[in-house]
C-alpha cells in the first residue's frame, strides 16, 4: 500500500502515547470515554473548543483507537444536513466489526462531528418523511432534496438527546454553533444541557520540538538541533502547520541536513496567515514601540476589525500611563474611527479602508514608554453578552433621563458611568453615590455599575451606606417638594392688587393742539 502523501495524515498520532500538549484536556476526554464502558454518562456529548491545528479531533480519534472503538466522522466538507446526521447516528448505533465476538462486551462507535461552528441554519426541523426519503435516495423531485446544512442543527440536537453512542463535537468558536441572532442564549441552553465543554490551547514550544523530532526521524531526515528550535520559534502552536512546514522543507533536501537557516528562510518566504488569540495578541501588540511592526502584528490577531476598535479603545485607557502616548493614541483612534466610516461610505476602494483602519489602530497602541512586567489587557465590559444583574434596568433609567433609545444609551452613555463609579478607573469612586441617586438607581444597581459582587463584605457595607444615603436623598427631595408646594399655594392665595384709577383725561382743544400735517401732505414752513 502506497504511503499517504499528506504528512499531516501520515504522521497523525494513532495512539494517546504519541499525543503532545493539552494533558489536562486529554485526561477529561479519557475519563468521559471510560464512563461509556459501563453505560451512558449524564452528559452524552463533548464539545471540544480551540483554534485550528491544536489536535482536537486527533485526540478523540487516538483515544478511541486505543479503546478499540470505531469512529464515524463528519466534517465541514461533508453534507451535514438532517439526513446525513441521521444516517451517521444510525450507522453508529448499528456498526459492528466483521470479527465481533458476541460474548465480548459491546464495542462503542464514536460519532465525531468536526467544525460544528460552521453548521449553518437555525433549529427549524425537517419533516420525518423528507429525512427518510433523503436517506433512502428516493427524493428526486427538483428542489426537494436536502441541500447544505438543512435541518442539521435540529437533527444534531435530537441526536444528543437520544444517542446511545458517544458523540464528540469540535469547533473553533462556540458562538458559531449557538448563532449570532437574538435567540443565541436559548440555542446555547438547549445544547449545553447535553454537552461537556473542554477548551483546548495551543501547544508549547517543547511539545513542538518533540513532534518535529519524531516526524523527521520517521522520515529519515537528518537535522540540527538549532533547526528544531527555529521551527518552534516560527510556529504559533499549530501542530498541523508544523508538520506541513516539515513536508515543504524536506522537498529537495536530497538527504541533506536540515539547518536553522533553511527554516528561517522558509518562514520569511511563506508568511503564513496566522491567527493569534486575542489576549496573547494584545500582550504582544502593546509591547511594540514601532507603529509599523504593530501594524503587521495586528493583522494576525483573531478578531474582526470592526470589533477590534472597541478592544483597542478600551485597553488604551487602562494600559497607557504616559501622557503623550495617550494623546497620540487618541488622535490615531480618531483616524481609525473615520476610516471605519469607509465601510458605509466608500463603495469603490474596498481593499483599502480595512487597511487604513487597522494601521491607525496599530499606531494607537505603540507606546513611547515600554511596558514592564506582565500586562493585563481586559475584555471590554460593554461588549459582554452576559450582563451583570440590574444592567437592563440601569439602561432603561438612563435612557429616560437622556431622552435616547436603549441601544444608543448602552453604547454612548453607559461607559462614562463605569469610569465615574468603578474604583479601578482614575476618576472612579464607588463610595460617591451622587450620580446613582440622581438617576434613581437602587443600591444593587449601584453595585452593578461599580462592578462589585453583592456577596463581598465590603459590598454589603457599601450597600448599607447607599441605603442610608438614599433615605437622606429621598427626605431632601420630599422637603424640596413641600417647599415648592408651599410656594405655589402662597402664590395662589396672595390678594390681587386693585389697579390704580386712571386720571381723567382732558378733552382735546382743537384750537390749541397742533395736529400737524394731514397724511400725504408736506409742511413747507
Amino acid at each position: 500500500m502506497a504511503q499517504v502523501s499528506d504528512w499531516t495524515e501520515r504522521h497523525r498520532p494513532r495512539s494517546e502515547q504519541l499525543l503532545e500538549g493539552n494533558e489536562v484536556q486529554r485526561r477529561k476526554i479519557r475519563a468521559w470515554l471510560d464512563e461509556w464502558q459501563n453505560g451512558a454518562p449524564k452528559k452524552k456529548a463533548l464539545l471540544l473548543i480551540g483554534p485550528p491545528g491544536v489536535g482536537k479531533t486527533t485526540v478523540a480519534r487516538a483515544i478511541a483507537e486505543d479503546m478499540g472503538w470505531n469512529v464515524i466522522e463528519l466534517n465541514a466538507s461533508d453534507a451535514r444536513n438532517a439526513a446525513a446526521i441521521r444516517k451517521a447516528a444510525t450507522s453508529g448505533a448499528t456498526h459492528r466489526s466483521l470479527f465481533h465476538d458476541p460474548s465480548a462486551p459491546p464495542s462503542r462507535t464514536l460519532i465525531l462531528l468536526d467544525e460544528v461552528d460552521h453548521l449553518s441554519g437555525g433549529l427549524r426541523q425537517i419533516s420525518q418523511e423528507r429525512i427518510e426519503k433523503a436517506m433512502s435516495g428516493e427524493e428526486e423531485r427538483p428542489g426537494a432534496a436536502l441541500k447544505g446544512d438543512s435541518g442539521g442543527k435540529a437533527e444534531l440536537l435530537r441526536l444528543l438527546d437520544q444517542t446511545k453512542q458517544p458523540v464528540i463535537l469540535a469547533c473553533n468558536e462556540e458562538m458559531g454553533l449557538w448563532g449570532r441572532n437574538s435567540s443565541w442564549r436559548s440555542t446555547r441552553d438547549r445544547f449545553t444541557k447535553h454537552l461537556l465543554k473542554i477548551n483546548f490551547v495551543r501547544a508549547n514550544d517543547e511539545a513542538l520540538r518533540r513532534i518535529a523530532r519524531r516526524v523527521l526521524r520517521e522520515e529519515g531526515i537528518p537535522f540540527e538541533e538549532e533547526a528544531i528550535d527555529a521551527l518552534a520559534q516560527t510556529n504559533h502552536g499549530d501542530l498541523r502547520a508544523l508538520v506541513r512546514d516539515l513536508q515543504v522543507l524536506s522537498t529537495g533536501l536530497n538527504k541533506e541536513t536540515l539547518t536553522p537557516t533553511m527554516v528561517r528562510t522558509h518562514a520569511e518566504a511563506s508568511q503564513r496567515d496566522v491567527n493569534v488569540e486575542i489576549f496573547p495578541g494584545l500582550d504582544r501588540l502593546y509591547r511594540e514601540r514601532n507603529s509599523e511592526a504593530a501594524s503587521t502584528l495586528i493583522r494576525t490577531i483573531d478578531k474582526d476589525p470592526s470589533e477590534f476598535l472597541n478592544w483597542v479603545h478600551w485597553n488604551n485607557a487602562s494600559l497607557f500611563t504616559h501622557a503623550p502616548s495617550v494623546r497620540r493614541g487618541a488622535q490615531t483612534l480618531l483616524q481609525a474611527d473615520r476610516a471605519m466610516m469607509g465601510r458605509f461610505l466608500n463603495t469603490a476602494h474596498r481593499s483599502t479602508y480595512w487597511t487604513q483602519h487597522l494601521t491607525a489602530l496599530a499606531a494607537s497602541t505603540a507606546n513611547a514608554v515600554p511596558l514592564e512586567g506582565r500586562i493585563f489587557p481586559s475584555y471590554p465590559s460593554y461588549l459582554r453578552r452576559r450582563s451583570p444583574a440590574g444592567r437592563s434596568s440601569i439602561v432603561e433609567k438612563l435612557a429616560e433621563v437622556c431622552g435616547t433609545n436603549q441601544s444608543t444609551t448602552r453604547e454612548e452613555f453607559l461607559q462614562p458611568l463605569f469610569a465615574l463609579i468603578q474604583d479601578e478607573h482614575p476618576l472612579g469612586d464607588s463610595s460617591d453615590f451622587a450620580i446613582s441617586l440622581t438617576l434613581g438607581l437602587s443600591g444593587e444597581e449601584h453595585l452593578s455599575l461599580a462592578g462589585l459582587a453583592k456577596t463581598r463584605r465590603s459590598s454589603k457595607a457599601l450597600l448599607k451606606a447607599y441605603d442610608e444615603a438614599e433615605e437622606i436623598h429621598q427626605a431632601m427631595l420630599m422637603e424640596h417638594l413641600r417647599e415648592q408646594e408651599t410656594a405655589r399655594h402662597e402664590a395662589i392665595l396672595e390678594p390681587v392688587k386693585e389697579p390704580l384709577a386712571e386720571e381723567p383725561r382732558e378733552e382735546a382743544n382743537d384750537e390749541d393742539d397742533d395736529l400737524g400735517p394731514s397724511p400725504g401732505q408736506m409742511t413747507l414752513f
